[in-house]
């Protein structure tokens, strides 16, 4: 990390005089809605006085421990706590009697979930023994294999002793939790084959030695019954870019029918998966206590790392206006030996739009960048062939016509395209007014070039009524360039599908990615990048049909939104916990983040480089460095906050610094230069 915005000043190097001992040990480009509607008026999180297991003094584990929850001391301090949580209780039925306690927590927070029942919020805060309470928050899905090249996954692979057919490379011994929409076990990411036999917590139908765990967590609506299983398709995805280990045995995968030349695996392929389902179902949104219950359960269920594909507008300062106890929670389960992957959010590219809880501060948060690759067809320009991404605009058939090249925007009518295909920019209005605009100006297909650098992307519907019967596909911004030289040619955009790859088009900032510093305290956010944008990856099966691998049903699909990226975080910090177990929780992150390669291309044009550390935080993750590293650092970035403009002021900030060799490194002074914010 290099470089600092106006608005607030961040320390992006280290001045280091001395030696160290060695160590003994989202849009049509989002998969989903971005931000959730914010907080539930009608529920509270109140936190009481006393640390939680995770952080009291007496029971909080050694680096690179867990909390021995058999230990006399902590069962002895878990009946205090329990004992101030019924005093609470008490409390309530004196003073608040329609208030009802809807969950509890002593793991990540000491605290309670109150469904309020017209009770008010200052009400509950007047309570002795309360330290603070808030309204909960609510929280939504964000959404040669390229993206483990484009990360350096082979190479980490290959330090942990390579990967062959049967033989799982890396993320053994490591559990990850996955807190989502559910995982279906029957598809073939997840046959267990070769695990250890394992005890497993659930269903035995949605469990196996590959997904050991499958709970689920609504409080909203505890009559329905939910069940863990995976209706959405969300959580099984997720999991897939975690560890799915089909792509061991099995060397193609099919998507929409066109076979991709490689079969699909994760980022670690051996690691085992807990199944946290917060999204049961329909639901498309889960409160604060969902996920608590879910962090917790994690947690006490062994898992070493929780991957949260979702965030909210929660903690930001439009609506609550502090550090919301969500990101507490995150912070004292990392301190606590668990790392959380929790996606920044699909709502940049503005700047202070990274949302909860990937804002917190030991939270490993994942901007996303694009992976060049599609499914697609081919336009055929001046007898010259373009890829252009296919998406839910056809085509069915080829159709030809002259190549008319729209110098507007196309969102308004349009004319004078009788027969021709339509070259029209992306931008400003839905794919289908677009199309319909050049349809009803008599247009046979449309071509939209993109607005931004990275591959083109599998267009969708508005949702309107009369949508557009002729076809329409995308190409890239550099294709769109050279197809608007080109006006008046003949033009083909035919229908057979095939699997493209544009890996120059990789490795570009998604527009989508939400952006830094955060809302509340003006941290640098997110951590890092990775691949987040035409991402494939597993689906579950349709229906009472399962997914299974003579593809009766479609199993692999390409999602986008940092809901995909961070599961590439999740999976690349069980392979550098798997080779290393003795490093805590920070190291693993440390490791991840300040291994990074500065080399993100922007996205305004695909060129290099974005190194604002708001966009990209320290660069694209290098998971051969990450497991290589010899340094860690914590905190693993330094931010000094709002710094008023003109105020003389003078910050610092104690890192440690922990040897990961096993020798002795002797570190050079270095001096800082350029790093001066403007202030505010």
């Amino acid at each position: 990390m290099k470089r600092l915005s106006g608005a607030f000043v961040t320390l992006v190097a280290f001045v280091l005089t001395m030696a160290v001992a060695g160590a003994t040990a989202g849009g049509p480009v989002s998969d989903g809605p971005s931000a959730a509607p914010g907080i539930d008026t009608g529920s509270a999180i109140v936190e009481l006085n006393g640390d939680p297991l995770s952080t009291y003094v007496k029971t909080k584990p050694p680096p690179g421990k867990k909390i021995d929850f058999s230990s006399t001391t902590v069962k002895s301090y878990r009946a205090q706590l329990s004992a101030l949580r019924n005093d609470f209780k008490q409390w309530l039925k004196a003073n608040a009697p329609a208030a009802k306690v809807t969950g509890e927590f002593d793991i990540s927070l000491n605290a309670l979930a109150v469904q309020l029942n017209g009770t008010s919020l200052a009400t509950i805060q007047a309570a002795p023994m309360v330290q603070q309470a808030q309204y909960e928050g609510v929280y939504t899905p964000q959404a040669i294999d390229p993206d483990l090249t484009l990360i350096n996954a082979f190479g980490a692979w290959g330090a942990g002793g390579g990967a062959s057919a049967g033989v799982k490379p890396d993320g053994s011994r490591v559990k990850v939790g996955i807190i989502d929409t559910g995982i279906d076990v029957t598809q073939p990411c997840f046959n267990d084959a070769g695990f250890p036999a394992t005890q497993k917590q659930g269903p035995p139908s949605l469990t196996n030695n590959k997904v050991i765990v499958a709970k689920v967590f609504n409080n909203k609506t505890p009559s329905r019954n939910y069940t863990p299983a995976a209706v959405q398709a969300h959580g099984t995805h997720v999991a897939g870019t975690v560890a799915c280990d089909y792509g061991l045995t099995n060397g193609s995968t099919s998507v929409d029918g066109v076979s991709v030349g490689y079969g699909v695996l994760g980022v670690a392929p051996g690691a085992q998966l807990g199944n946290y389902n917060v999204f049961p179902d329909s639901v498309t949104s889960a409160r604060s206590e969902d996920i608590l219950n879910a962090l917790d359960a994690a947690y006490a269920d062994g898992m070493d790392i929780v991957n949260m594909s979702l965030g909210g507008t929660h903690g930001k300062s439009g609506n609550v206006g502090f550090q919301d106890l969500l990101m507490n929670a995150v912070n004292d389960l990392d301190q606590a030996g668990m790392i959380s992957a929790i996606a920044a959010g699909n709502s940049g590219p503005g700047f202070n739009t990274v949302e909860s809880p990937g804002a917190a501060a030991r939270a490993l948060t994942a901007g996303a960048v694009t992976v060049g690759h599609f499914i697609g067809i081919n336009v055929t320009v001046g007898g010259t062939d373009y890829a252009a991404a296919v998406g839910q605009f056809g085509p069915s058939a080829a159709v030809s016509g002259t190549l008319s090249v729209v110098t507007s925007n196309g969102c308004s009518a349009l004319s004078g395209l009788s027969g021709a295909i339509a070259l029209i920019p992306r931008g400003t209005c839905s794919f289908s007014a677009k199309i319909r605009n050049a349809q009803n100006a008599g247009a046979v297909g449309v071509v939209i070039r993109n607005n931004v650098g990275g591959p083109p992307i599998s267009m969708a519907q508005d949702g309107t009524a009369n949508q557009p019967t002729i076809p329409g596909v995308m190409v890239s911004l550099n294709t769109g360039a050279t197809l608007t030289g080109l006006g008046g040619s003949a033009t083909t955009i035919n229908a057979t599908k095939t699997y493209v790859q544009d890996l120059a088009t990789s490795n570009v900032l998604a527009g989508f990615s939400s952006r830094g510093p955060t809302d509340v305290d003006f941290r640098v956010k997110p951590d890092v990048t990775s691949p987040g944008v035409n991402v494939l990856s597993s689906i579950p099966g349709s229906g009472t049909e399962t997914c299974v691998p003579a593809f009766s049903v479609p199993c692999w699909a390409f999602f986008q939104g940092t809901s995909m990226a961070t599961p590439h975080l999740a999976g690349s910090a069980a392979v550098v916990l798997g080779q290393h177990p003795s490093w805590p929780a920070w190291a693993v992150r440390s490791a991840v983040v300040n291994t990074a390669d500065e080399n993100v291309l922007k996205t305004s044009n695909g060129t290099c480089c974005d190194t604002d550390v708001n966009d990209v935080g320290s660069g694209r993750e290098n998971l051969s460095s990450a497991v290589n590293a010899s340094l860690a650092f914590d905190p693993v970035s330094v931010s000094f906050g709002a710094v008023p403009s003109g105020s003389g002021q003078t910050k610092s900030m104690s890192v440690s610094v922990m040897n990961l060799t096993s020798g002795t490194l002797a570190l050079p002074a270095t001096s800082i230069t350029g790093t001066t914010g403007s202030g505010v």
